[in-house]
């Protein structure tokens, strides 16, 4: 505790101690004293900041032990929660959490904007997400904050911005024509019928495995060649992992050091940093030794390569050689499990919505060529209207914690009711304080995107209904979609991660037809693993996660 911080009246009484303890030893009765000023100082301190401290509204909790852990993981209720809460208690509240914690929500577009504004310096990780991210993938970028995190995301902009992505298309589309000769084969090989039932979601792992792999560190892990490949393996199994006991894991928000201990599931990260780093340090090492012998291209863009600069450049202006390793890994897990999930939804909605589905694959085909990056991004509309909509209501990433590094006053759009009654225009959070950023319900909230939010409806994205919802000019300032985040941490794949879904899209939509395997009233469910992936719900298929049946597109 800092008593030097603190107020004028504080800070005499302070300095006068400061001047009986440098006098020499105390005598007993002068140490009685000092205990009773140190006692007031603190109790003073507490007294003003809860003074300071808006008194937040929100809901009761159902339990001390458990508050609203337990609701929160089925995202759907959870969704349609956060707004209801923001209607009744307003834009900014608090949600009661594991052991008596609690978390402020910020609804707010104003105030979320001054979130993403002072992201990694005064909204740090949470010491659970430390330790999760850095038992994944090591202290990259996704684990450092303030200076450190800025210095890392400056050497990593450069591998992802347009110019870089723009030359990666052309992989992208060469893995997307392997899966459509694979699933020509696979329905070849069904005699007598002209369609086969695959399972989407394991070939769309394969697919932005394959691609990230071989777009990023020149390596090609073959998961569409059938190869016998441990990173496929091993995200397959946190990807689908259910086995944690959801009390450990609500224990370890409060008690982080609990991730430490060997878990199934940290047994699994584990393995899979130790599968990737090896990997990754092999390629780092046959770069290194090219460019010592001139073998490669001193130019080198790619991501690698633009890594290998950053290293060279010296420990404090660029990255260490532990950091490269974690930028790598990040980069590769990154770009291959969020937007396999991305493009398995597609083909489910694809497959409930054949009209949308029909509409897509004429775009698709009236286009003719190959399509370039450009065309990918500014030539099909109806292509970019369905990525966008997927990205919309199925996000990868469904919040963002942060937790303050220093008490903070959040704006307001508007006025809002504290707990006391009062009217204010802003909130006054102390530090230590969690708080939370619910993208996948602020993408899915009626109140900014009108009364159809929870459909898939892809015309939204088009130019001639692009005036009917002004709600969605709320959150214009993150070009109305949450799901890349915002701020010093929006993601920086995102372009990458972009063109990669559109390329897949664009060559299999043309090829095939898709259906639901078990009818278009299946129901489908998200996991509780890695990330939220999606599940057919009492699948016939053995072993089939998203079984669609997939039919050749015949002219």
């Amino acid at each position: 505790m800092d008593l030097s911080q603190n107020n004028y009246c504080g800070r005499d009484i302070w300095l006068t101690f400061k001047d009986l303890c440098l006098t020499g030893p105390l005598p007993g009765s002068t140490t009685c004293v000092s205990v009773l000023i140190l006692t007031s100082l603190y109790l003073l301190r507490v007294y003003r900041r809860r003074q300071r401290t808006t008194r937040i509204r929100g809901p009761q909790s159902p339990s001390w032990v458990y508050g609203f852990a337990k609701t929160a993981l089925d995202s759907t209720v959870t969704t349609e929660l956060y707004e209801h809460w923001a209607k009744e208690y307003g834009p900014v509240y608090k949600v009661p959490h594991v052991l008596g914690q609690s978390r402020v929500i910020l609804w707010d577009p104003k105030a979320i904007s001054h979130f993403f504004a002072r992201d990694t310096w005064f909204y740090n990780q949470t010491p659970f997400s430390k330790i999760s991210i850095e038992i994944a993938v090591g202290r990259g970028v996704m684990w450092a904050d303030g200076e450190s995190h800025k210095r890392q995301r400056k050497t990593l902009n450069p591998a992802f911005g347009a110019a870089a992505v723009r030359s990666l298309t052309s992989i992208f589309q060469n893995i997307a024509h392997k899966a459509v000769i694979a699933w020509d084969a696979e329905i070849g090989s069904n005699s007598g019928n002209d369609c086969a039932v695959i399972d989407v979601q394991q070939w769309m792992n394969h697919i932005s495995l394959d691609s990230a792999g071989i777009a990023i560190l020149s390596h090609d892990f073959g998961a569409l060649d059938g190869s016998d490949c441990d990173a496929a393996h091993v995200l397959h199994v946190l990807g689908s992992f259910t086995g944690v006991s959801h009390i450990l894991v609500f224990l370890a928000q409060r008690f982080p050091s609990i991730l430490k201990l060997p878990l199934p599931r940290s047994q699994y990260s584990k393995k899979l940093n130790l599968i990737l780093g090896k990997i990754c340090e092999e390629m780092l090492l046959r770069t290194r030794k090219e460019k010592e012998t001139g073998g490669a291209d001193q130019g080198d863009k790619s991501c690698l390569g633009l890594l290998l600069k950053a290293e060279e450049s010296g420990e404090g202006a660029g990255l260490t050689p532990q950091e490269v390793l974690a930028q790598a890994q990040i980069i590769l897990l990154g770009g291959s499990e969020t937007t396999a999930v991305s493009m398995t939804w597609a083909f489910i909605e694809l497959a409930r919505n054949p009209d949308m589905q029909t509409k897509l694959r004429d775009e698709c085909l009236e286009f003719g060529s190959t399509p370039s990056y450009d065309d990918l991004m500014n030539k099909l509309p109806y292509l970019n209207a369905v990525v966008n909509e997927i990205l919309r209501l199925h996000a990868s990433v469904t919040e963002i914690l942060r937790v303050t590094t220093q008490e903070d006053v959040i704006p307001l759009s508007e006025p809002m009711r504290t707990d006391a009654g009062n009217s204010t225009d802003n909130v006054c959070i102390p530090k230590g304080t969690e708080v939370l950023i619910p993208l996948a319900a602020l993408n899915c909230s009626v109140s900014m995107w009108g009364p159809d939010a929870k459909l898939f409806k892809p015309s939204r994205w088009l130019k001639e209904d692009e005036g009917t919802h002004e709600t969605k000019e709320t959150l214009h300032d993150y070009r109305r979609l949450m799901t890349f985040g915002n701020g010093a941490r929006m993601c920086p794949g995102r372009l990458f991660a972009l063109t990669e879904f559109k390329a897949v899209l664009f060559v299999l939509v043309r090829h095939f037809v898709f259906e639901m395997a078990d009818g278009p009233g299946v129901q489908i469910v998200k996991s509780l693993g890695f990330l939220p992936r999606p599940s057919v719900v009492g699948s016939s298929v053995a072993g089939c996660s998203v079984p669609l049946r997939v039919r050749r597109y015949e002219v």
